[in-house]
């Protein structure tokens, strides 16, 4: 391997780079975009809710209930006449619950008797409907409470219930969104960036010409890979700008651990471009074929918005094969938890086998001629 031949390639490749402002665009500009686009329009915190209140006896009793949820953040109380115009909002999804209070609600509750109150919620959702009942049921518990306190009386229910959340205290999906939405960007810009170079050059024609020069086939891939992994990771710090400074999201692990690991997953998908770029000779299909090979894996089953937990038994085998997979358990846990070496190490090491075995089927399908 010539020194000077490679640095030859990796300077060719670097003025390829500056007069194509779209491999500029794919490296810099889209995580932008997407962490704008996902970071505030993906949320899994339901906030100001519609909820239609329907008291058919209004008194001091069914006034307080109701302003408990009035100054709930999580619900936005929508007073409804009767329940037939509350079941209307209901399927017109102008509302997403009702709470009713029957008339018997204020006396049934003087008495100490139960005082049952109806709660329907939109199924369609089935997560948000699942938020919403357990913000109602948490609601209610509160109001409970100091209804009990204002009569002079103490709640006692029958086990005390003390919760503590950790590495998300505040629950925020944010939190865990955006490391998630980072190893997306990572896998759909390293894998266009390089999905597309060999392509180009058989599009182009100047892949002939390379071929009739003295350059080995591994200085040309080698070529290829350093300048767009430059590229990726330099989107990869732009993103974590963006998550840590925008979105607040918390860095508790090492910057050089998220540095390794962040270098380890780049390589890897540029490796699966380099392959697919190699494989499909024109870029419209190189390009296709890395939306499907690597985006929608990334995004699916990744773990970034579905448990794999909750998946088939065939679907989580399945996942093992993803690359990105691996990589949000590192970031997930650099992010959140800190340096979990029980988390980095094996999933570093996965990706380390992952990469090695696209790098040799790299190795085995380049090879130094026009068929």
């Amino acid at each position: 391997m010539s020194a000077i031949r490679l640095r030859g390639l990796i300077r060719k490749e670097f003025l390829q780079v500056l007069r194509d402002p779209s491999s500029i665009a794919i490296a810099f500009l889209m995580p932008v975009l997407l962490l704008l686009l996902f970071g505030y329009g993906v949320s899994l915190d339901p906030a100001h809710v519609p909820v239609a209140f329907v008291v058919e006896q209004p008194s001091a009793a069914t006034a307080q209930f109701t302003g408990a949820f009035r100054r709930s953040q999580y619900f936005q109380v929508v007073p409804m006449a009767d329940m037939p115009q509350a079941e209307a909002a209901l399927m017109a999804h102008r509302v997403d619950g009702i709470v009713r209070l029957r008339a018997d609600f204020a006396a049934r509750l003087k008495d100490g008797g139960d005082a049952p109150i109806q709660v329907l919620v939109n199924g369609v959702d089935a997560n948000t409907a699942r938020i919403v009942q357990g913000y109602v049921t948490g609601v209610w518990g509160n109001w409970l409470e100091h209804y009990a306190q204002s009569q002079g009386q103490e709640l006692q229910p029958p086990a005390e219930l003390r919760t503590r959340v950790w590495f998300n205290s505040a629950l925020r999906s944010r939190n865990y969104i955006v490391p998630g939405l980072i190893v997306v960007i990572m896998t759909l810009t390293g894998g266009l960036l390089t999905a597309m170079v060999m392509a180009r050059e058989w599009e182009r024609g100047t892949m002939e010409a390379l071929m009739v020069t003295p350059v080995s086939m591994r200085e040309v891939l080698i070529g290829k890979l350093v300048p767009y992994f430059i590229l990726g990771m330099g989107g990869m710090v732009l993103s974590v700008v963006v998550a840590l400074w925008l979105f607040e999201v918390p860095l508790r692990g090492s910057v050089w651990v998220l540095v390794a690991t962040s270098s380890l997953f780049m390589l890897v998908a540029l490796a699966m471009g380099l392959l697919i770029s190699i494989v499909a000779r024109s870029q419209f299909v190189a390009g296709m074929i890395a939306l499907v090979v690597t985006f929608l894996p990334a995004f699916l089953l990744s773990g970034f918005i579905f448990d794999i937990g909750s998946m088939p038994t065939v679907v989580q085998w399945l996942t093992h094969i993803v690359a990105a997979r691996y990589f949000i358990a590192i970031l997930q846990s650099v992010f959140l938890a800190g340096d979990v070496w029980s988390v980095i190490l094996p999933n570093s090491l996965a990706l380390i086998i992952m990469g090695g075995l696209f790098l040799l089927l790299i190795r085995r399908s380049a090879r130094k001629r026009l068929e």
